[in-house]
């Protein structure tokens, strides 16, 4: 198989997957280095497949994104990130990314496609095995995330569980 024919491999894996598929996976399956696979998503995306990053490994985004999107501005410590995602998912939301405001690059947005207390337990222990802070360490725990919410009931529970626990941004705890 050469580079073309893997990478049109590559494409037809993810779009067939129920799952995010890692590069290690991929890597495994092709008989390739990680780095090779890295480089290959980085030529699909450059020939416009809409392939991103999360936690778990790499998805093709499929069109629409079927819901509502809104956004929560949170603030915590970074023991408690674990508690604030299980809150979200809890309450039948996916978290799509989190956001924070840099000084110097301005907006820094990390993927993170948690649909599930799974997903967030995952994340959760690659945050412990890399060693990894999160991005709102940069912001002393202020940041913004974006949800995918089946219906306004379902923010409506996220943002009174949010406030419940102490994680929504408000002007009181600005």
């Amino acid at each position: 198989m050469n580079a073309e024919q893997r990478r049109r491999a590559i494409a037809s894996a993810l779009a067939q997957a129920a799952a995010p598929l890692s590069a290690t996976k991929l890597a495994e399956q092709f008989a390739v280095s990680r780095q090779i696979v890295v480089g290959d998503i980085a030529l699909l995306r450059a020939a416009g497949h809409q392939i991103s990053a999360t936690p778990r490994g790499y998805v093709l985004q499929r069109g629409e994104k079927q819901g509502l999107q809104k956004t929560v501005a949170c603030l915590h410590s970074a023991d408690q990130m674990q508690q604030e995602l299980n809150v979200m998912v809890d309450n039948g939301c996916t978290v799509l990314d989190v956001v924070v405001e840099h000084p110097l690059y301005g907006q820094l947005t990390g993927p993170l496609m948690l649909r599930n207390r799974y997903d967030v337990a995952q994340f959760v222990a690659r945050c412990a095995e890399q060693d990894a802070a999160p991005l709102s360490s940069l912001t002393s725990g202020i940041h913004l995330h974006t949800l995918l919410c089946p219906d306004e009931a379902a923010y409506a529970r996220v943002r009174d569980a949010l406030t419940a626990a102490g994680f929504l941004l408000t002007e009181k705890n600005c």
